[in-house]
């Protein structure tokens, strides 16, 4: 597949990543003005996480990993009619096991919570909080997970905006709810009425993607047949991608987990600090990453090796150029976007420091995180799930290790450097085992492009610094400087003769992105 083709579908991801994205920092900063980074926030944020990790299991994680590469081959070996009954003996399979799930997590939600947020143990009003938050929220883990079932479906199809924007409906349905429902609830049960519109807004995401189906030709009916071969071979590739695709999860969990005992409001600064990292890693890398795994599935099915390793490396290329300027200009300039976005209500000055240290070094892993995605996804495109799983393992050890040393040491920004290095060291580890399975990949033109994408950057970031400096008022210094710093970055870039750099241009002019 060209090179413009696969931007024009990343375009796709990142146009509705980006309306999704928008629309989650209005309900973020609604949040942050109603509770602000007291006991309510960090219970609820800690409770969240636990259905956050099912989902990168049965969600849009490990499951998908291992769906799509076997729905390709159907699409691609079988007849329709088979194709559809493997459809819908996964969805009554993967529909009964969130049932499970989902039941058994109510009633084992005092257990989860305290693995997750041990450290509120001496805090037993905060602690028995995040419990009854986190038993309010786990049906949220059937439906988002259903609802990423049909995301990796329409993904696969070729259906991208859709699905991207699709995740929209959880900051609706929050925003509605703090708007017209909040305000007349009595205010200590306020953060639970929140629990459950985000139950209402996986409903939501679900039902928005279904009729794109139909519209597609496809539908889904219950049929429970657990000896079906497909479903046979997912789980055999989903064991040990659970491990290799949960590992951020993991170490969120293990983020969340350390945060619970550096006081209050480190749970909730640890939260929006990677909120705003998510920005761009979700409009992005996650984008590029989302189209790749399909493209190089597809062509491993067909043995067009040439096709993989060009898919592969533009990927690389291209996450390098939109990652590293967002990395460096969060670290540059997050203060005053943090202060912008959350300080006012309960959200103060001291949460905005806080919620800064630890996005300072988050941002530093920014494009390690969505290249060990990308290189995982070539991986995932072979059938082999066993050799990212191997890297994860090895760097949720170091990021456990790191995590004890940092946080001592830098607090809450400890534990975010933490998880930035540990993503570089898995990423070195796929880069190391990838060249063994395929050999070069044009490691000459990667460094090109880095080079450029660097020069561009740091450029762009002494621009950016200097002119939020203009006036004291950030909602006119912040957006200043990020445009500022954008049109100097796309200018040099576009002086160097950047290939990412055409690819793009030519896409938004030709109409297709």
């Amino acid at each position: 597949m060209e090179n413009k083709t696969l931007t024009k579908y990343a375009g796709k991801v990142a146009l509705g990543t980006t309306l999704s994205r928008i629309l989650g920092y209005i309900r973020d900063m609604l949040v942050a003005n109603l509770f602000g980074t007291g006991m309510f926030a960090d219970a609820f944020y800690a409770a969240f996480r636990i259905p956050n990790l099912f989902r990168r299991i049965f969600g849009e994680g490990s499951f998908s990993a291992a769906f799509i590469p076997v729905f390709n081959e159907y699409l691609n070996g079988k007849k329709k009619t088979l194709t559809q009954d493997f459809l819908n003996v996964v969805f009554s399979t993967l529909f009964l096991i969130l049932v499970v799930i989902s039941v058994f997590g109510m009633f084992f939600a005092s257990v989860f919570t305290k693995v997750f947020a041990g450290g509120f143990s001496d805090n037993p009003m905060k602690m028995q909080l995040a419990i009854e938050i986190a038993r309010l929220m786990f049906p949220f883990i059937f439906f988002i997970c259903l609802a990423s079932f049909l995301l990796a479906i329409l993904n696969t199809l070729h259906t991208f905006f859709l699905p991207a924007v699709a995740p929209a409906t959880l900051s609706f349905s929050e925003i509605f709810y703090i708007f017209l429902i909040a305000p007349v609830i009595v205010p200590n049960s306020q953060i639970k009425g929140l629990a459950v519109s985000v139950i209402i807004g996986g409903i939501l995401h679900f039902f928005v993607q279904y009729p794109k189906l139909k519209s597609l030709g496809w539908n889904l009916k219950f049929k429970l047949d657990l000896k079906h071969p497909g479903v046979r071979k997912i789980v055999f590739l989903m064991i040990p991608s659970i491990i290799g695709l949960s590992a951020d999860q993991v170490n969120a969990l293990v983020d969340s987990r350390c945060a619970s005992s550096l006081g209050q409001g480190s749970v909730t600064a640890l939260y929006y600090s990677n909120r705003l990292m998510q920005m761009p890693l979700g409009i992005f890398g996650l984008a590029i990453a989302t189209v790749s795994l399909p493209v190089m599935t597809n062509a491993y099915s067909k043995n067009d090796m040439v096709t993989l390793k060009e898919s592969l490396g533009y990927s690389i290329r291209f996450t390098i150029f939109t990652l590293f300027p967002a990395a460096t200009g969060l670290m540059v300039i997050g203060l005053p976007i943090v202060k912008l976005l959350f300080e006012r209500g309960k959200f103060n000055s001291l949460g905005s420091i806080m919620t800064n240290d630890a996005l300072f070094y988050y941002s530093f892993g920014l494009p390690a995180y969505a290249l060990v995605k990308i290189f995982a996804n070539a991986f995932y495109s072979f059938q082999d799930t066993k050799t990212p799983a191997k890297t994860a393992i090895w760097a949720v050890v170091l990021h456990i290790m790191l995590c004890f040393v940092l946080m001592y040491q830098i607090g809450v920004g400890g534990l975010a450097l933490a998880t930035s290095l540990s993503a570089y060291f898995n990423l070195l580890l796929l880069i190391i085992y990838l060249k063994r399975r395929i050999g070069g990949l044009n490691l000459q033109r990667i460094l090109l492009s880095f080079l450029k994408t660097f020069l561009a950057s740091i450029i762009m970031a002494i621009v950016s610094y200097n002119v939020c400096k203009i006036s004291k008022k950030l909602f006119i210094s912040v957006p200043v400087s990020i445009v500022s710093g954008i049109i100097i970055f796309v200018l040099v870039l576009y002086a160097l003769k950047s290939e990412e750099l055409k690819a793009v241009l030519f896409n938004i002019v030709s109409g297709k992105t």
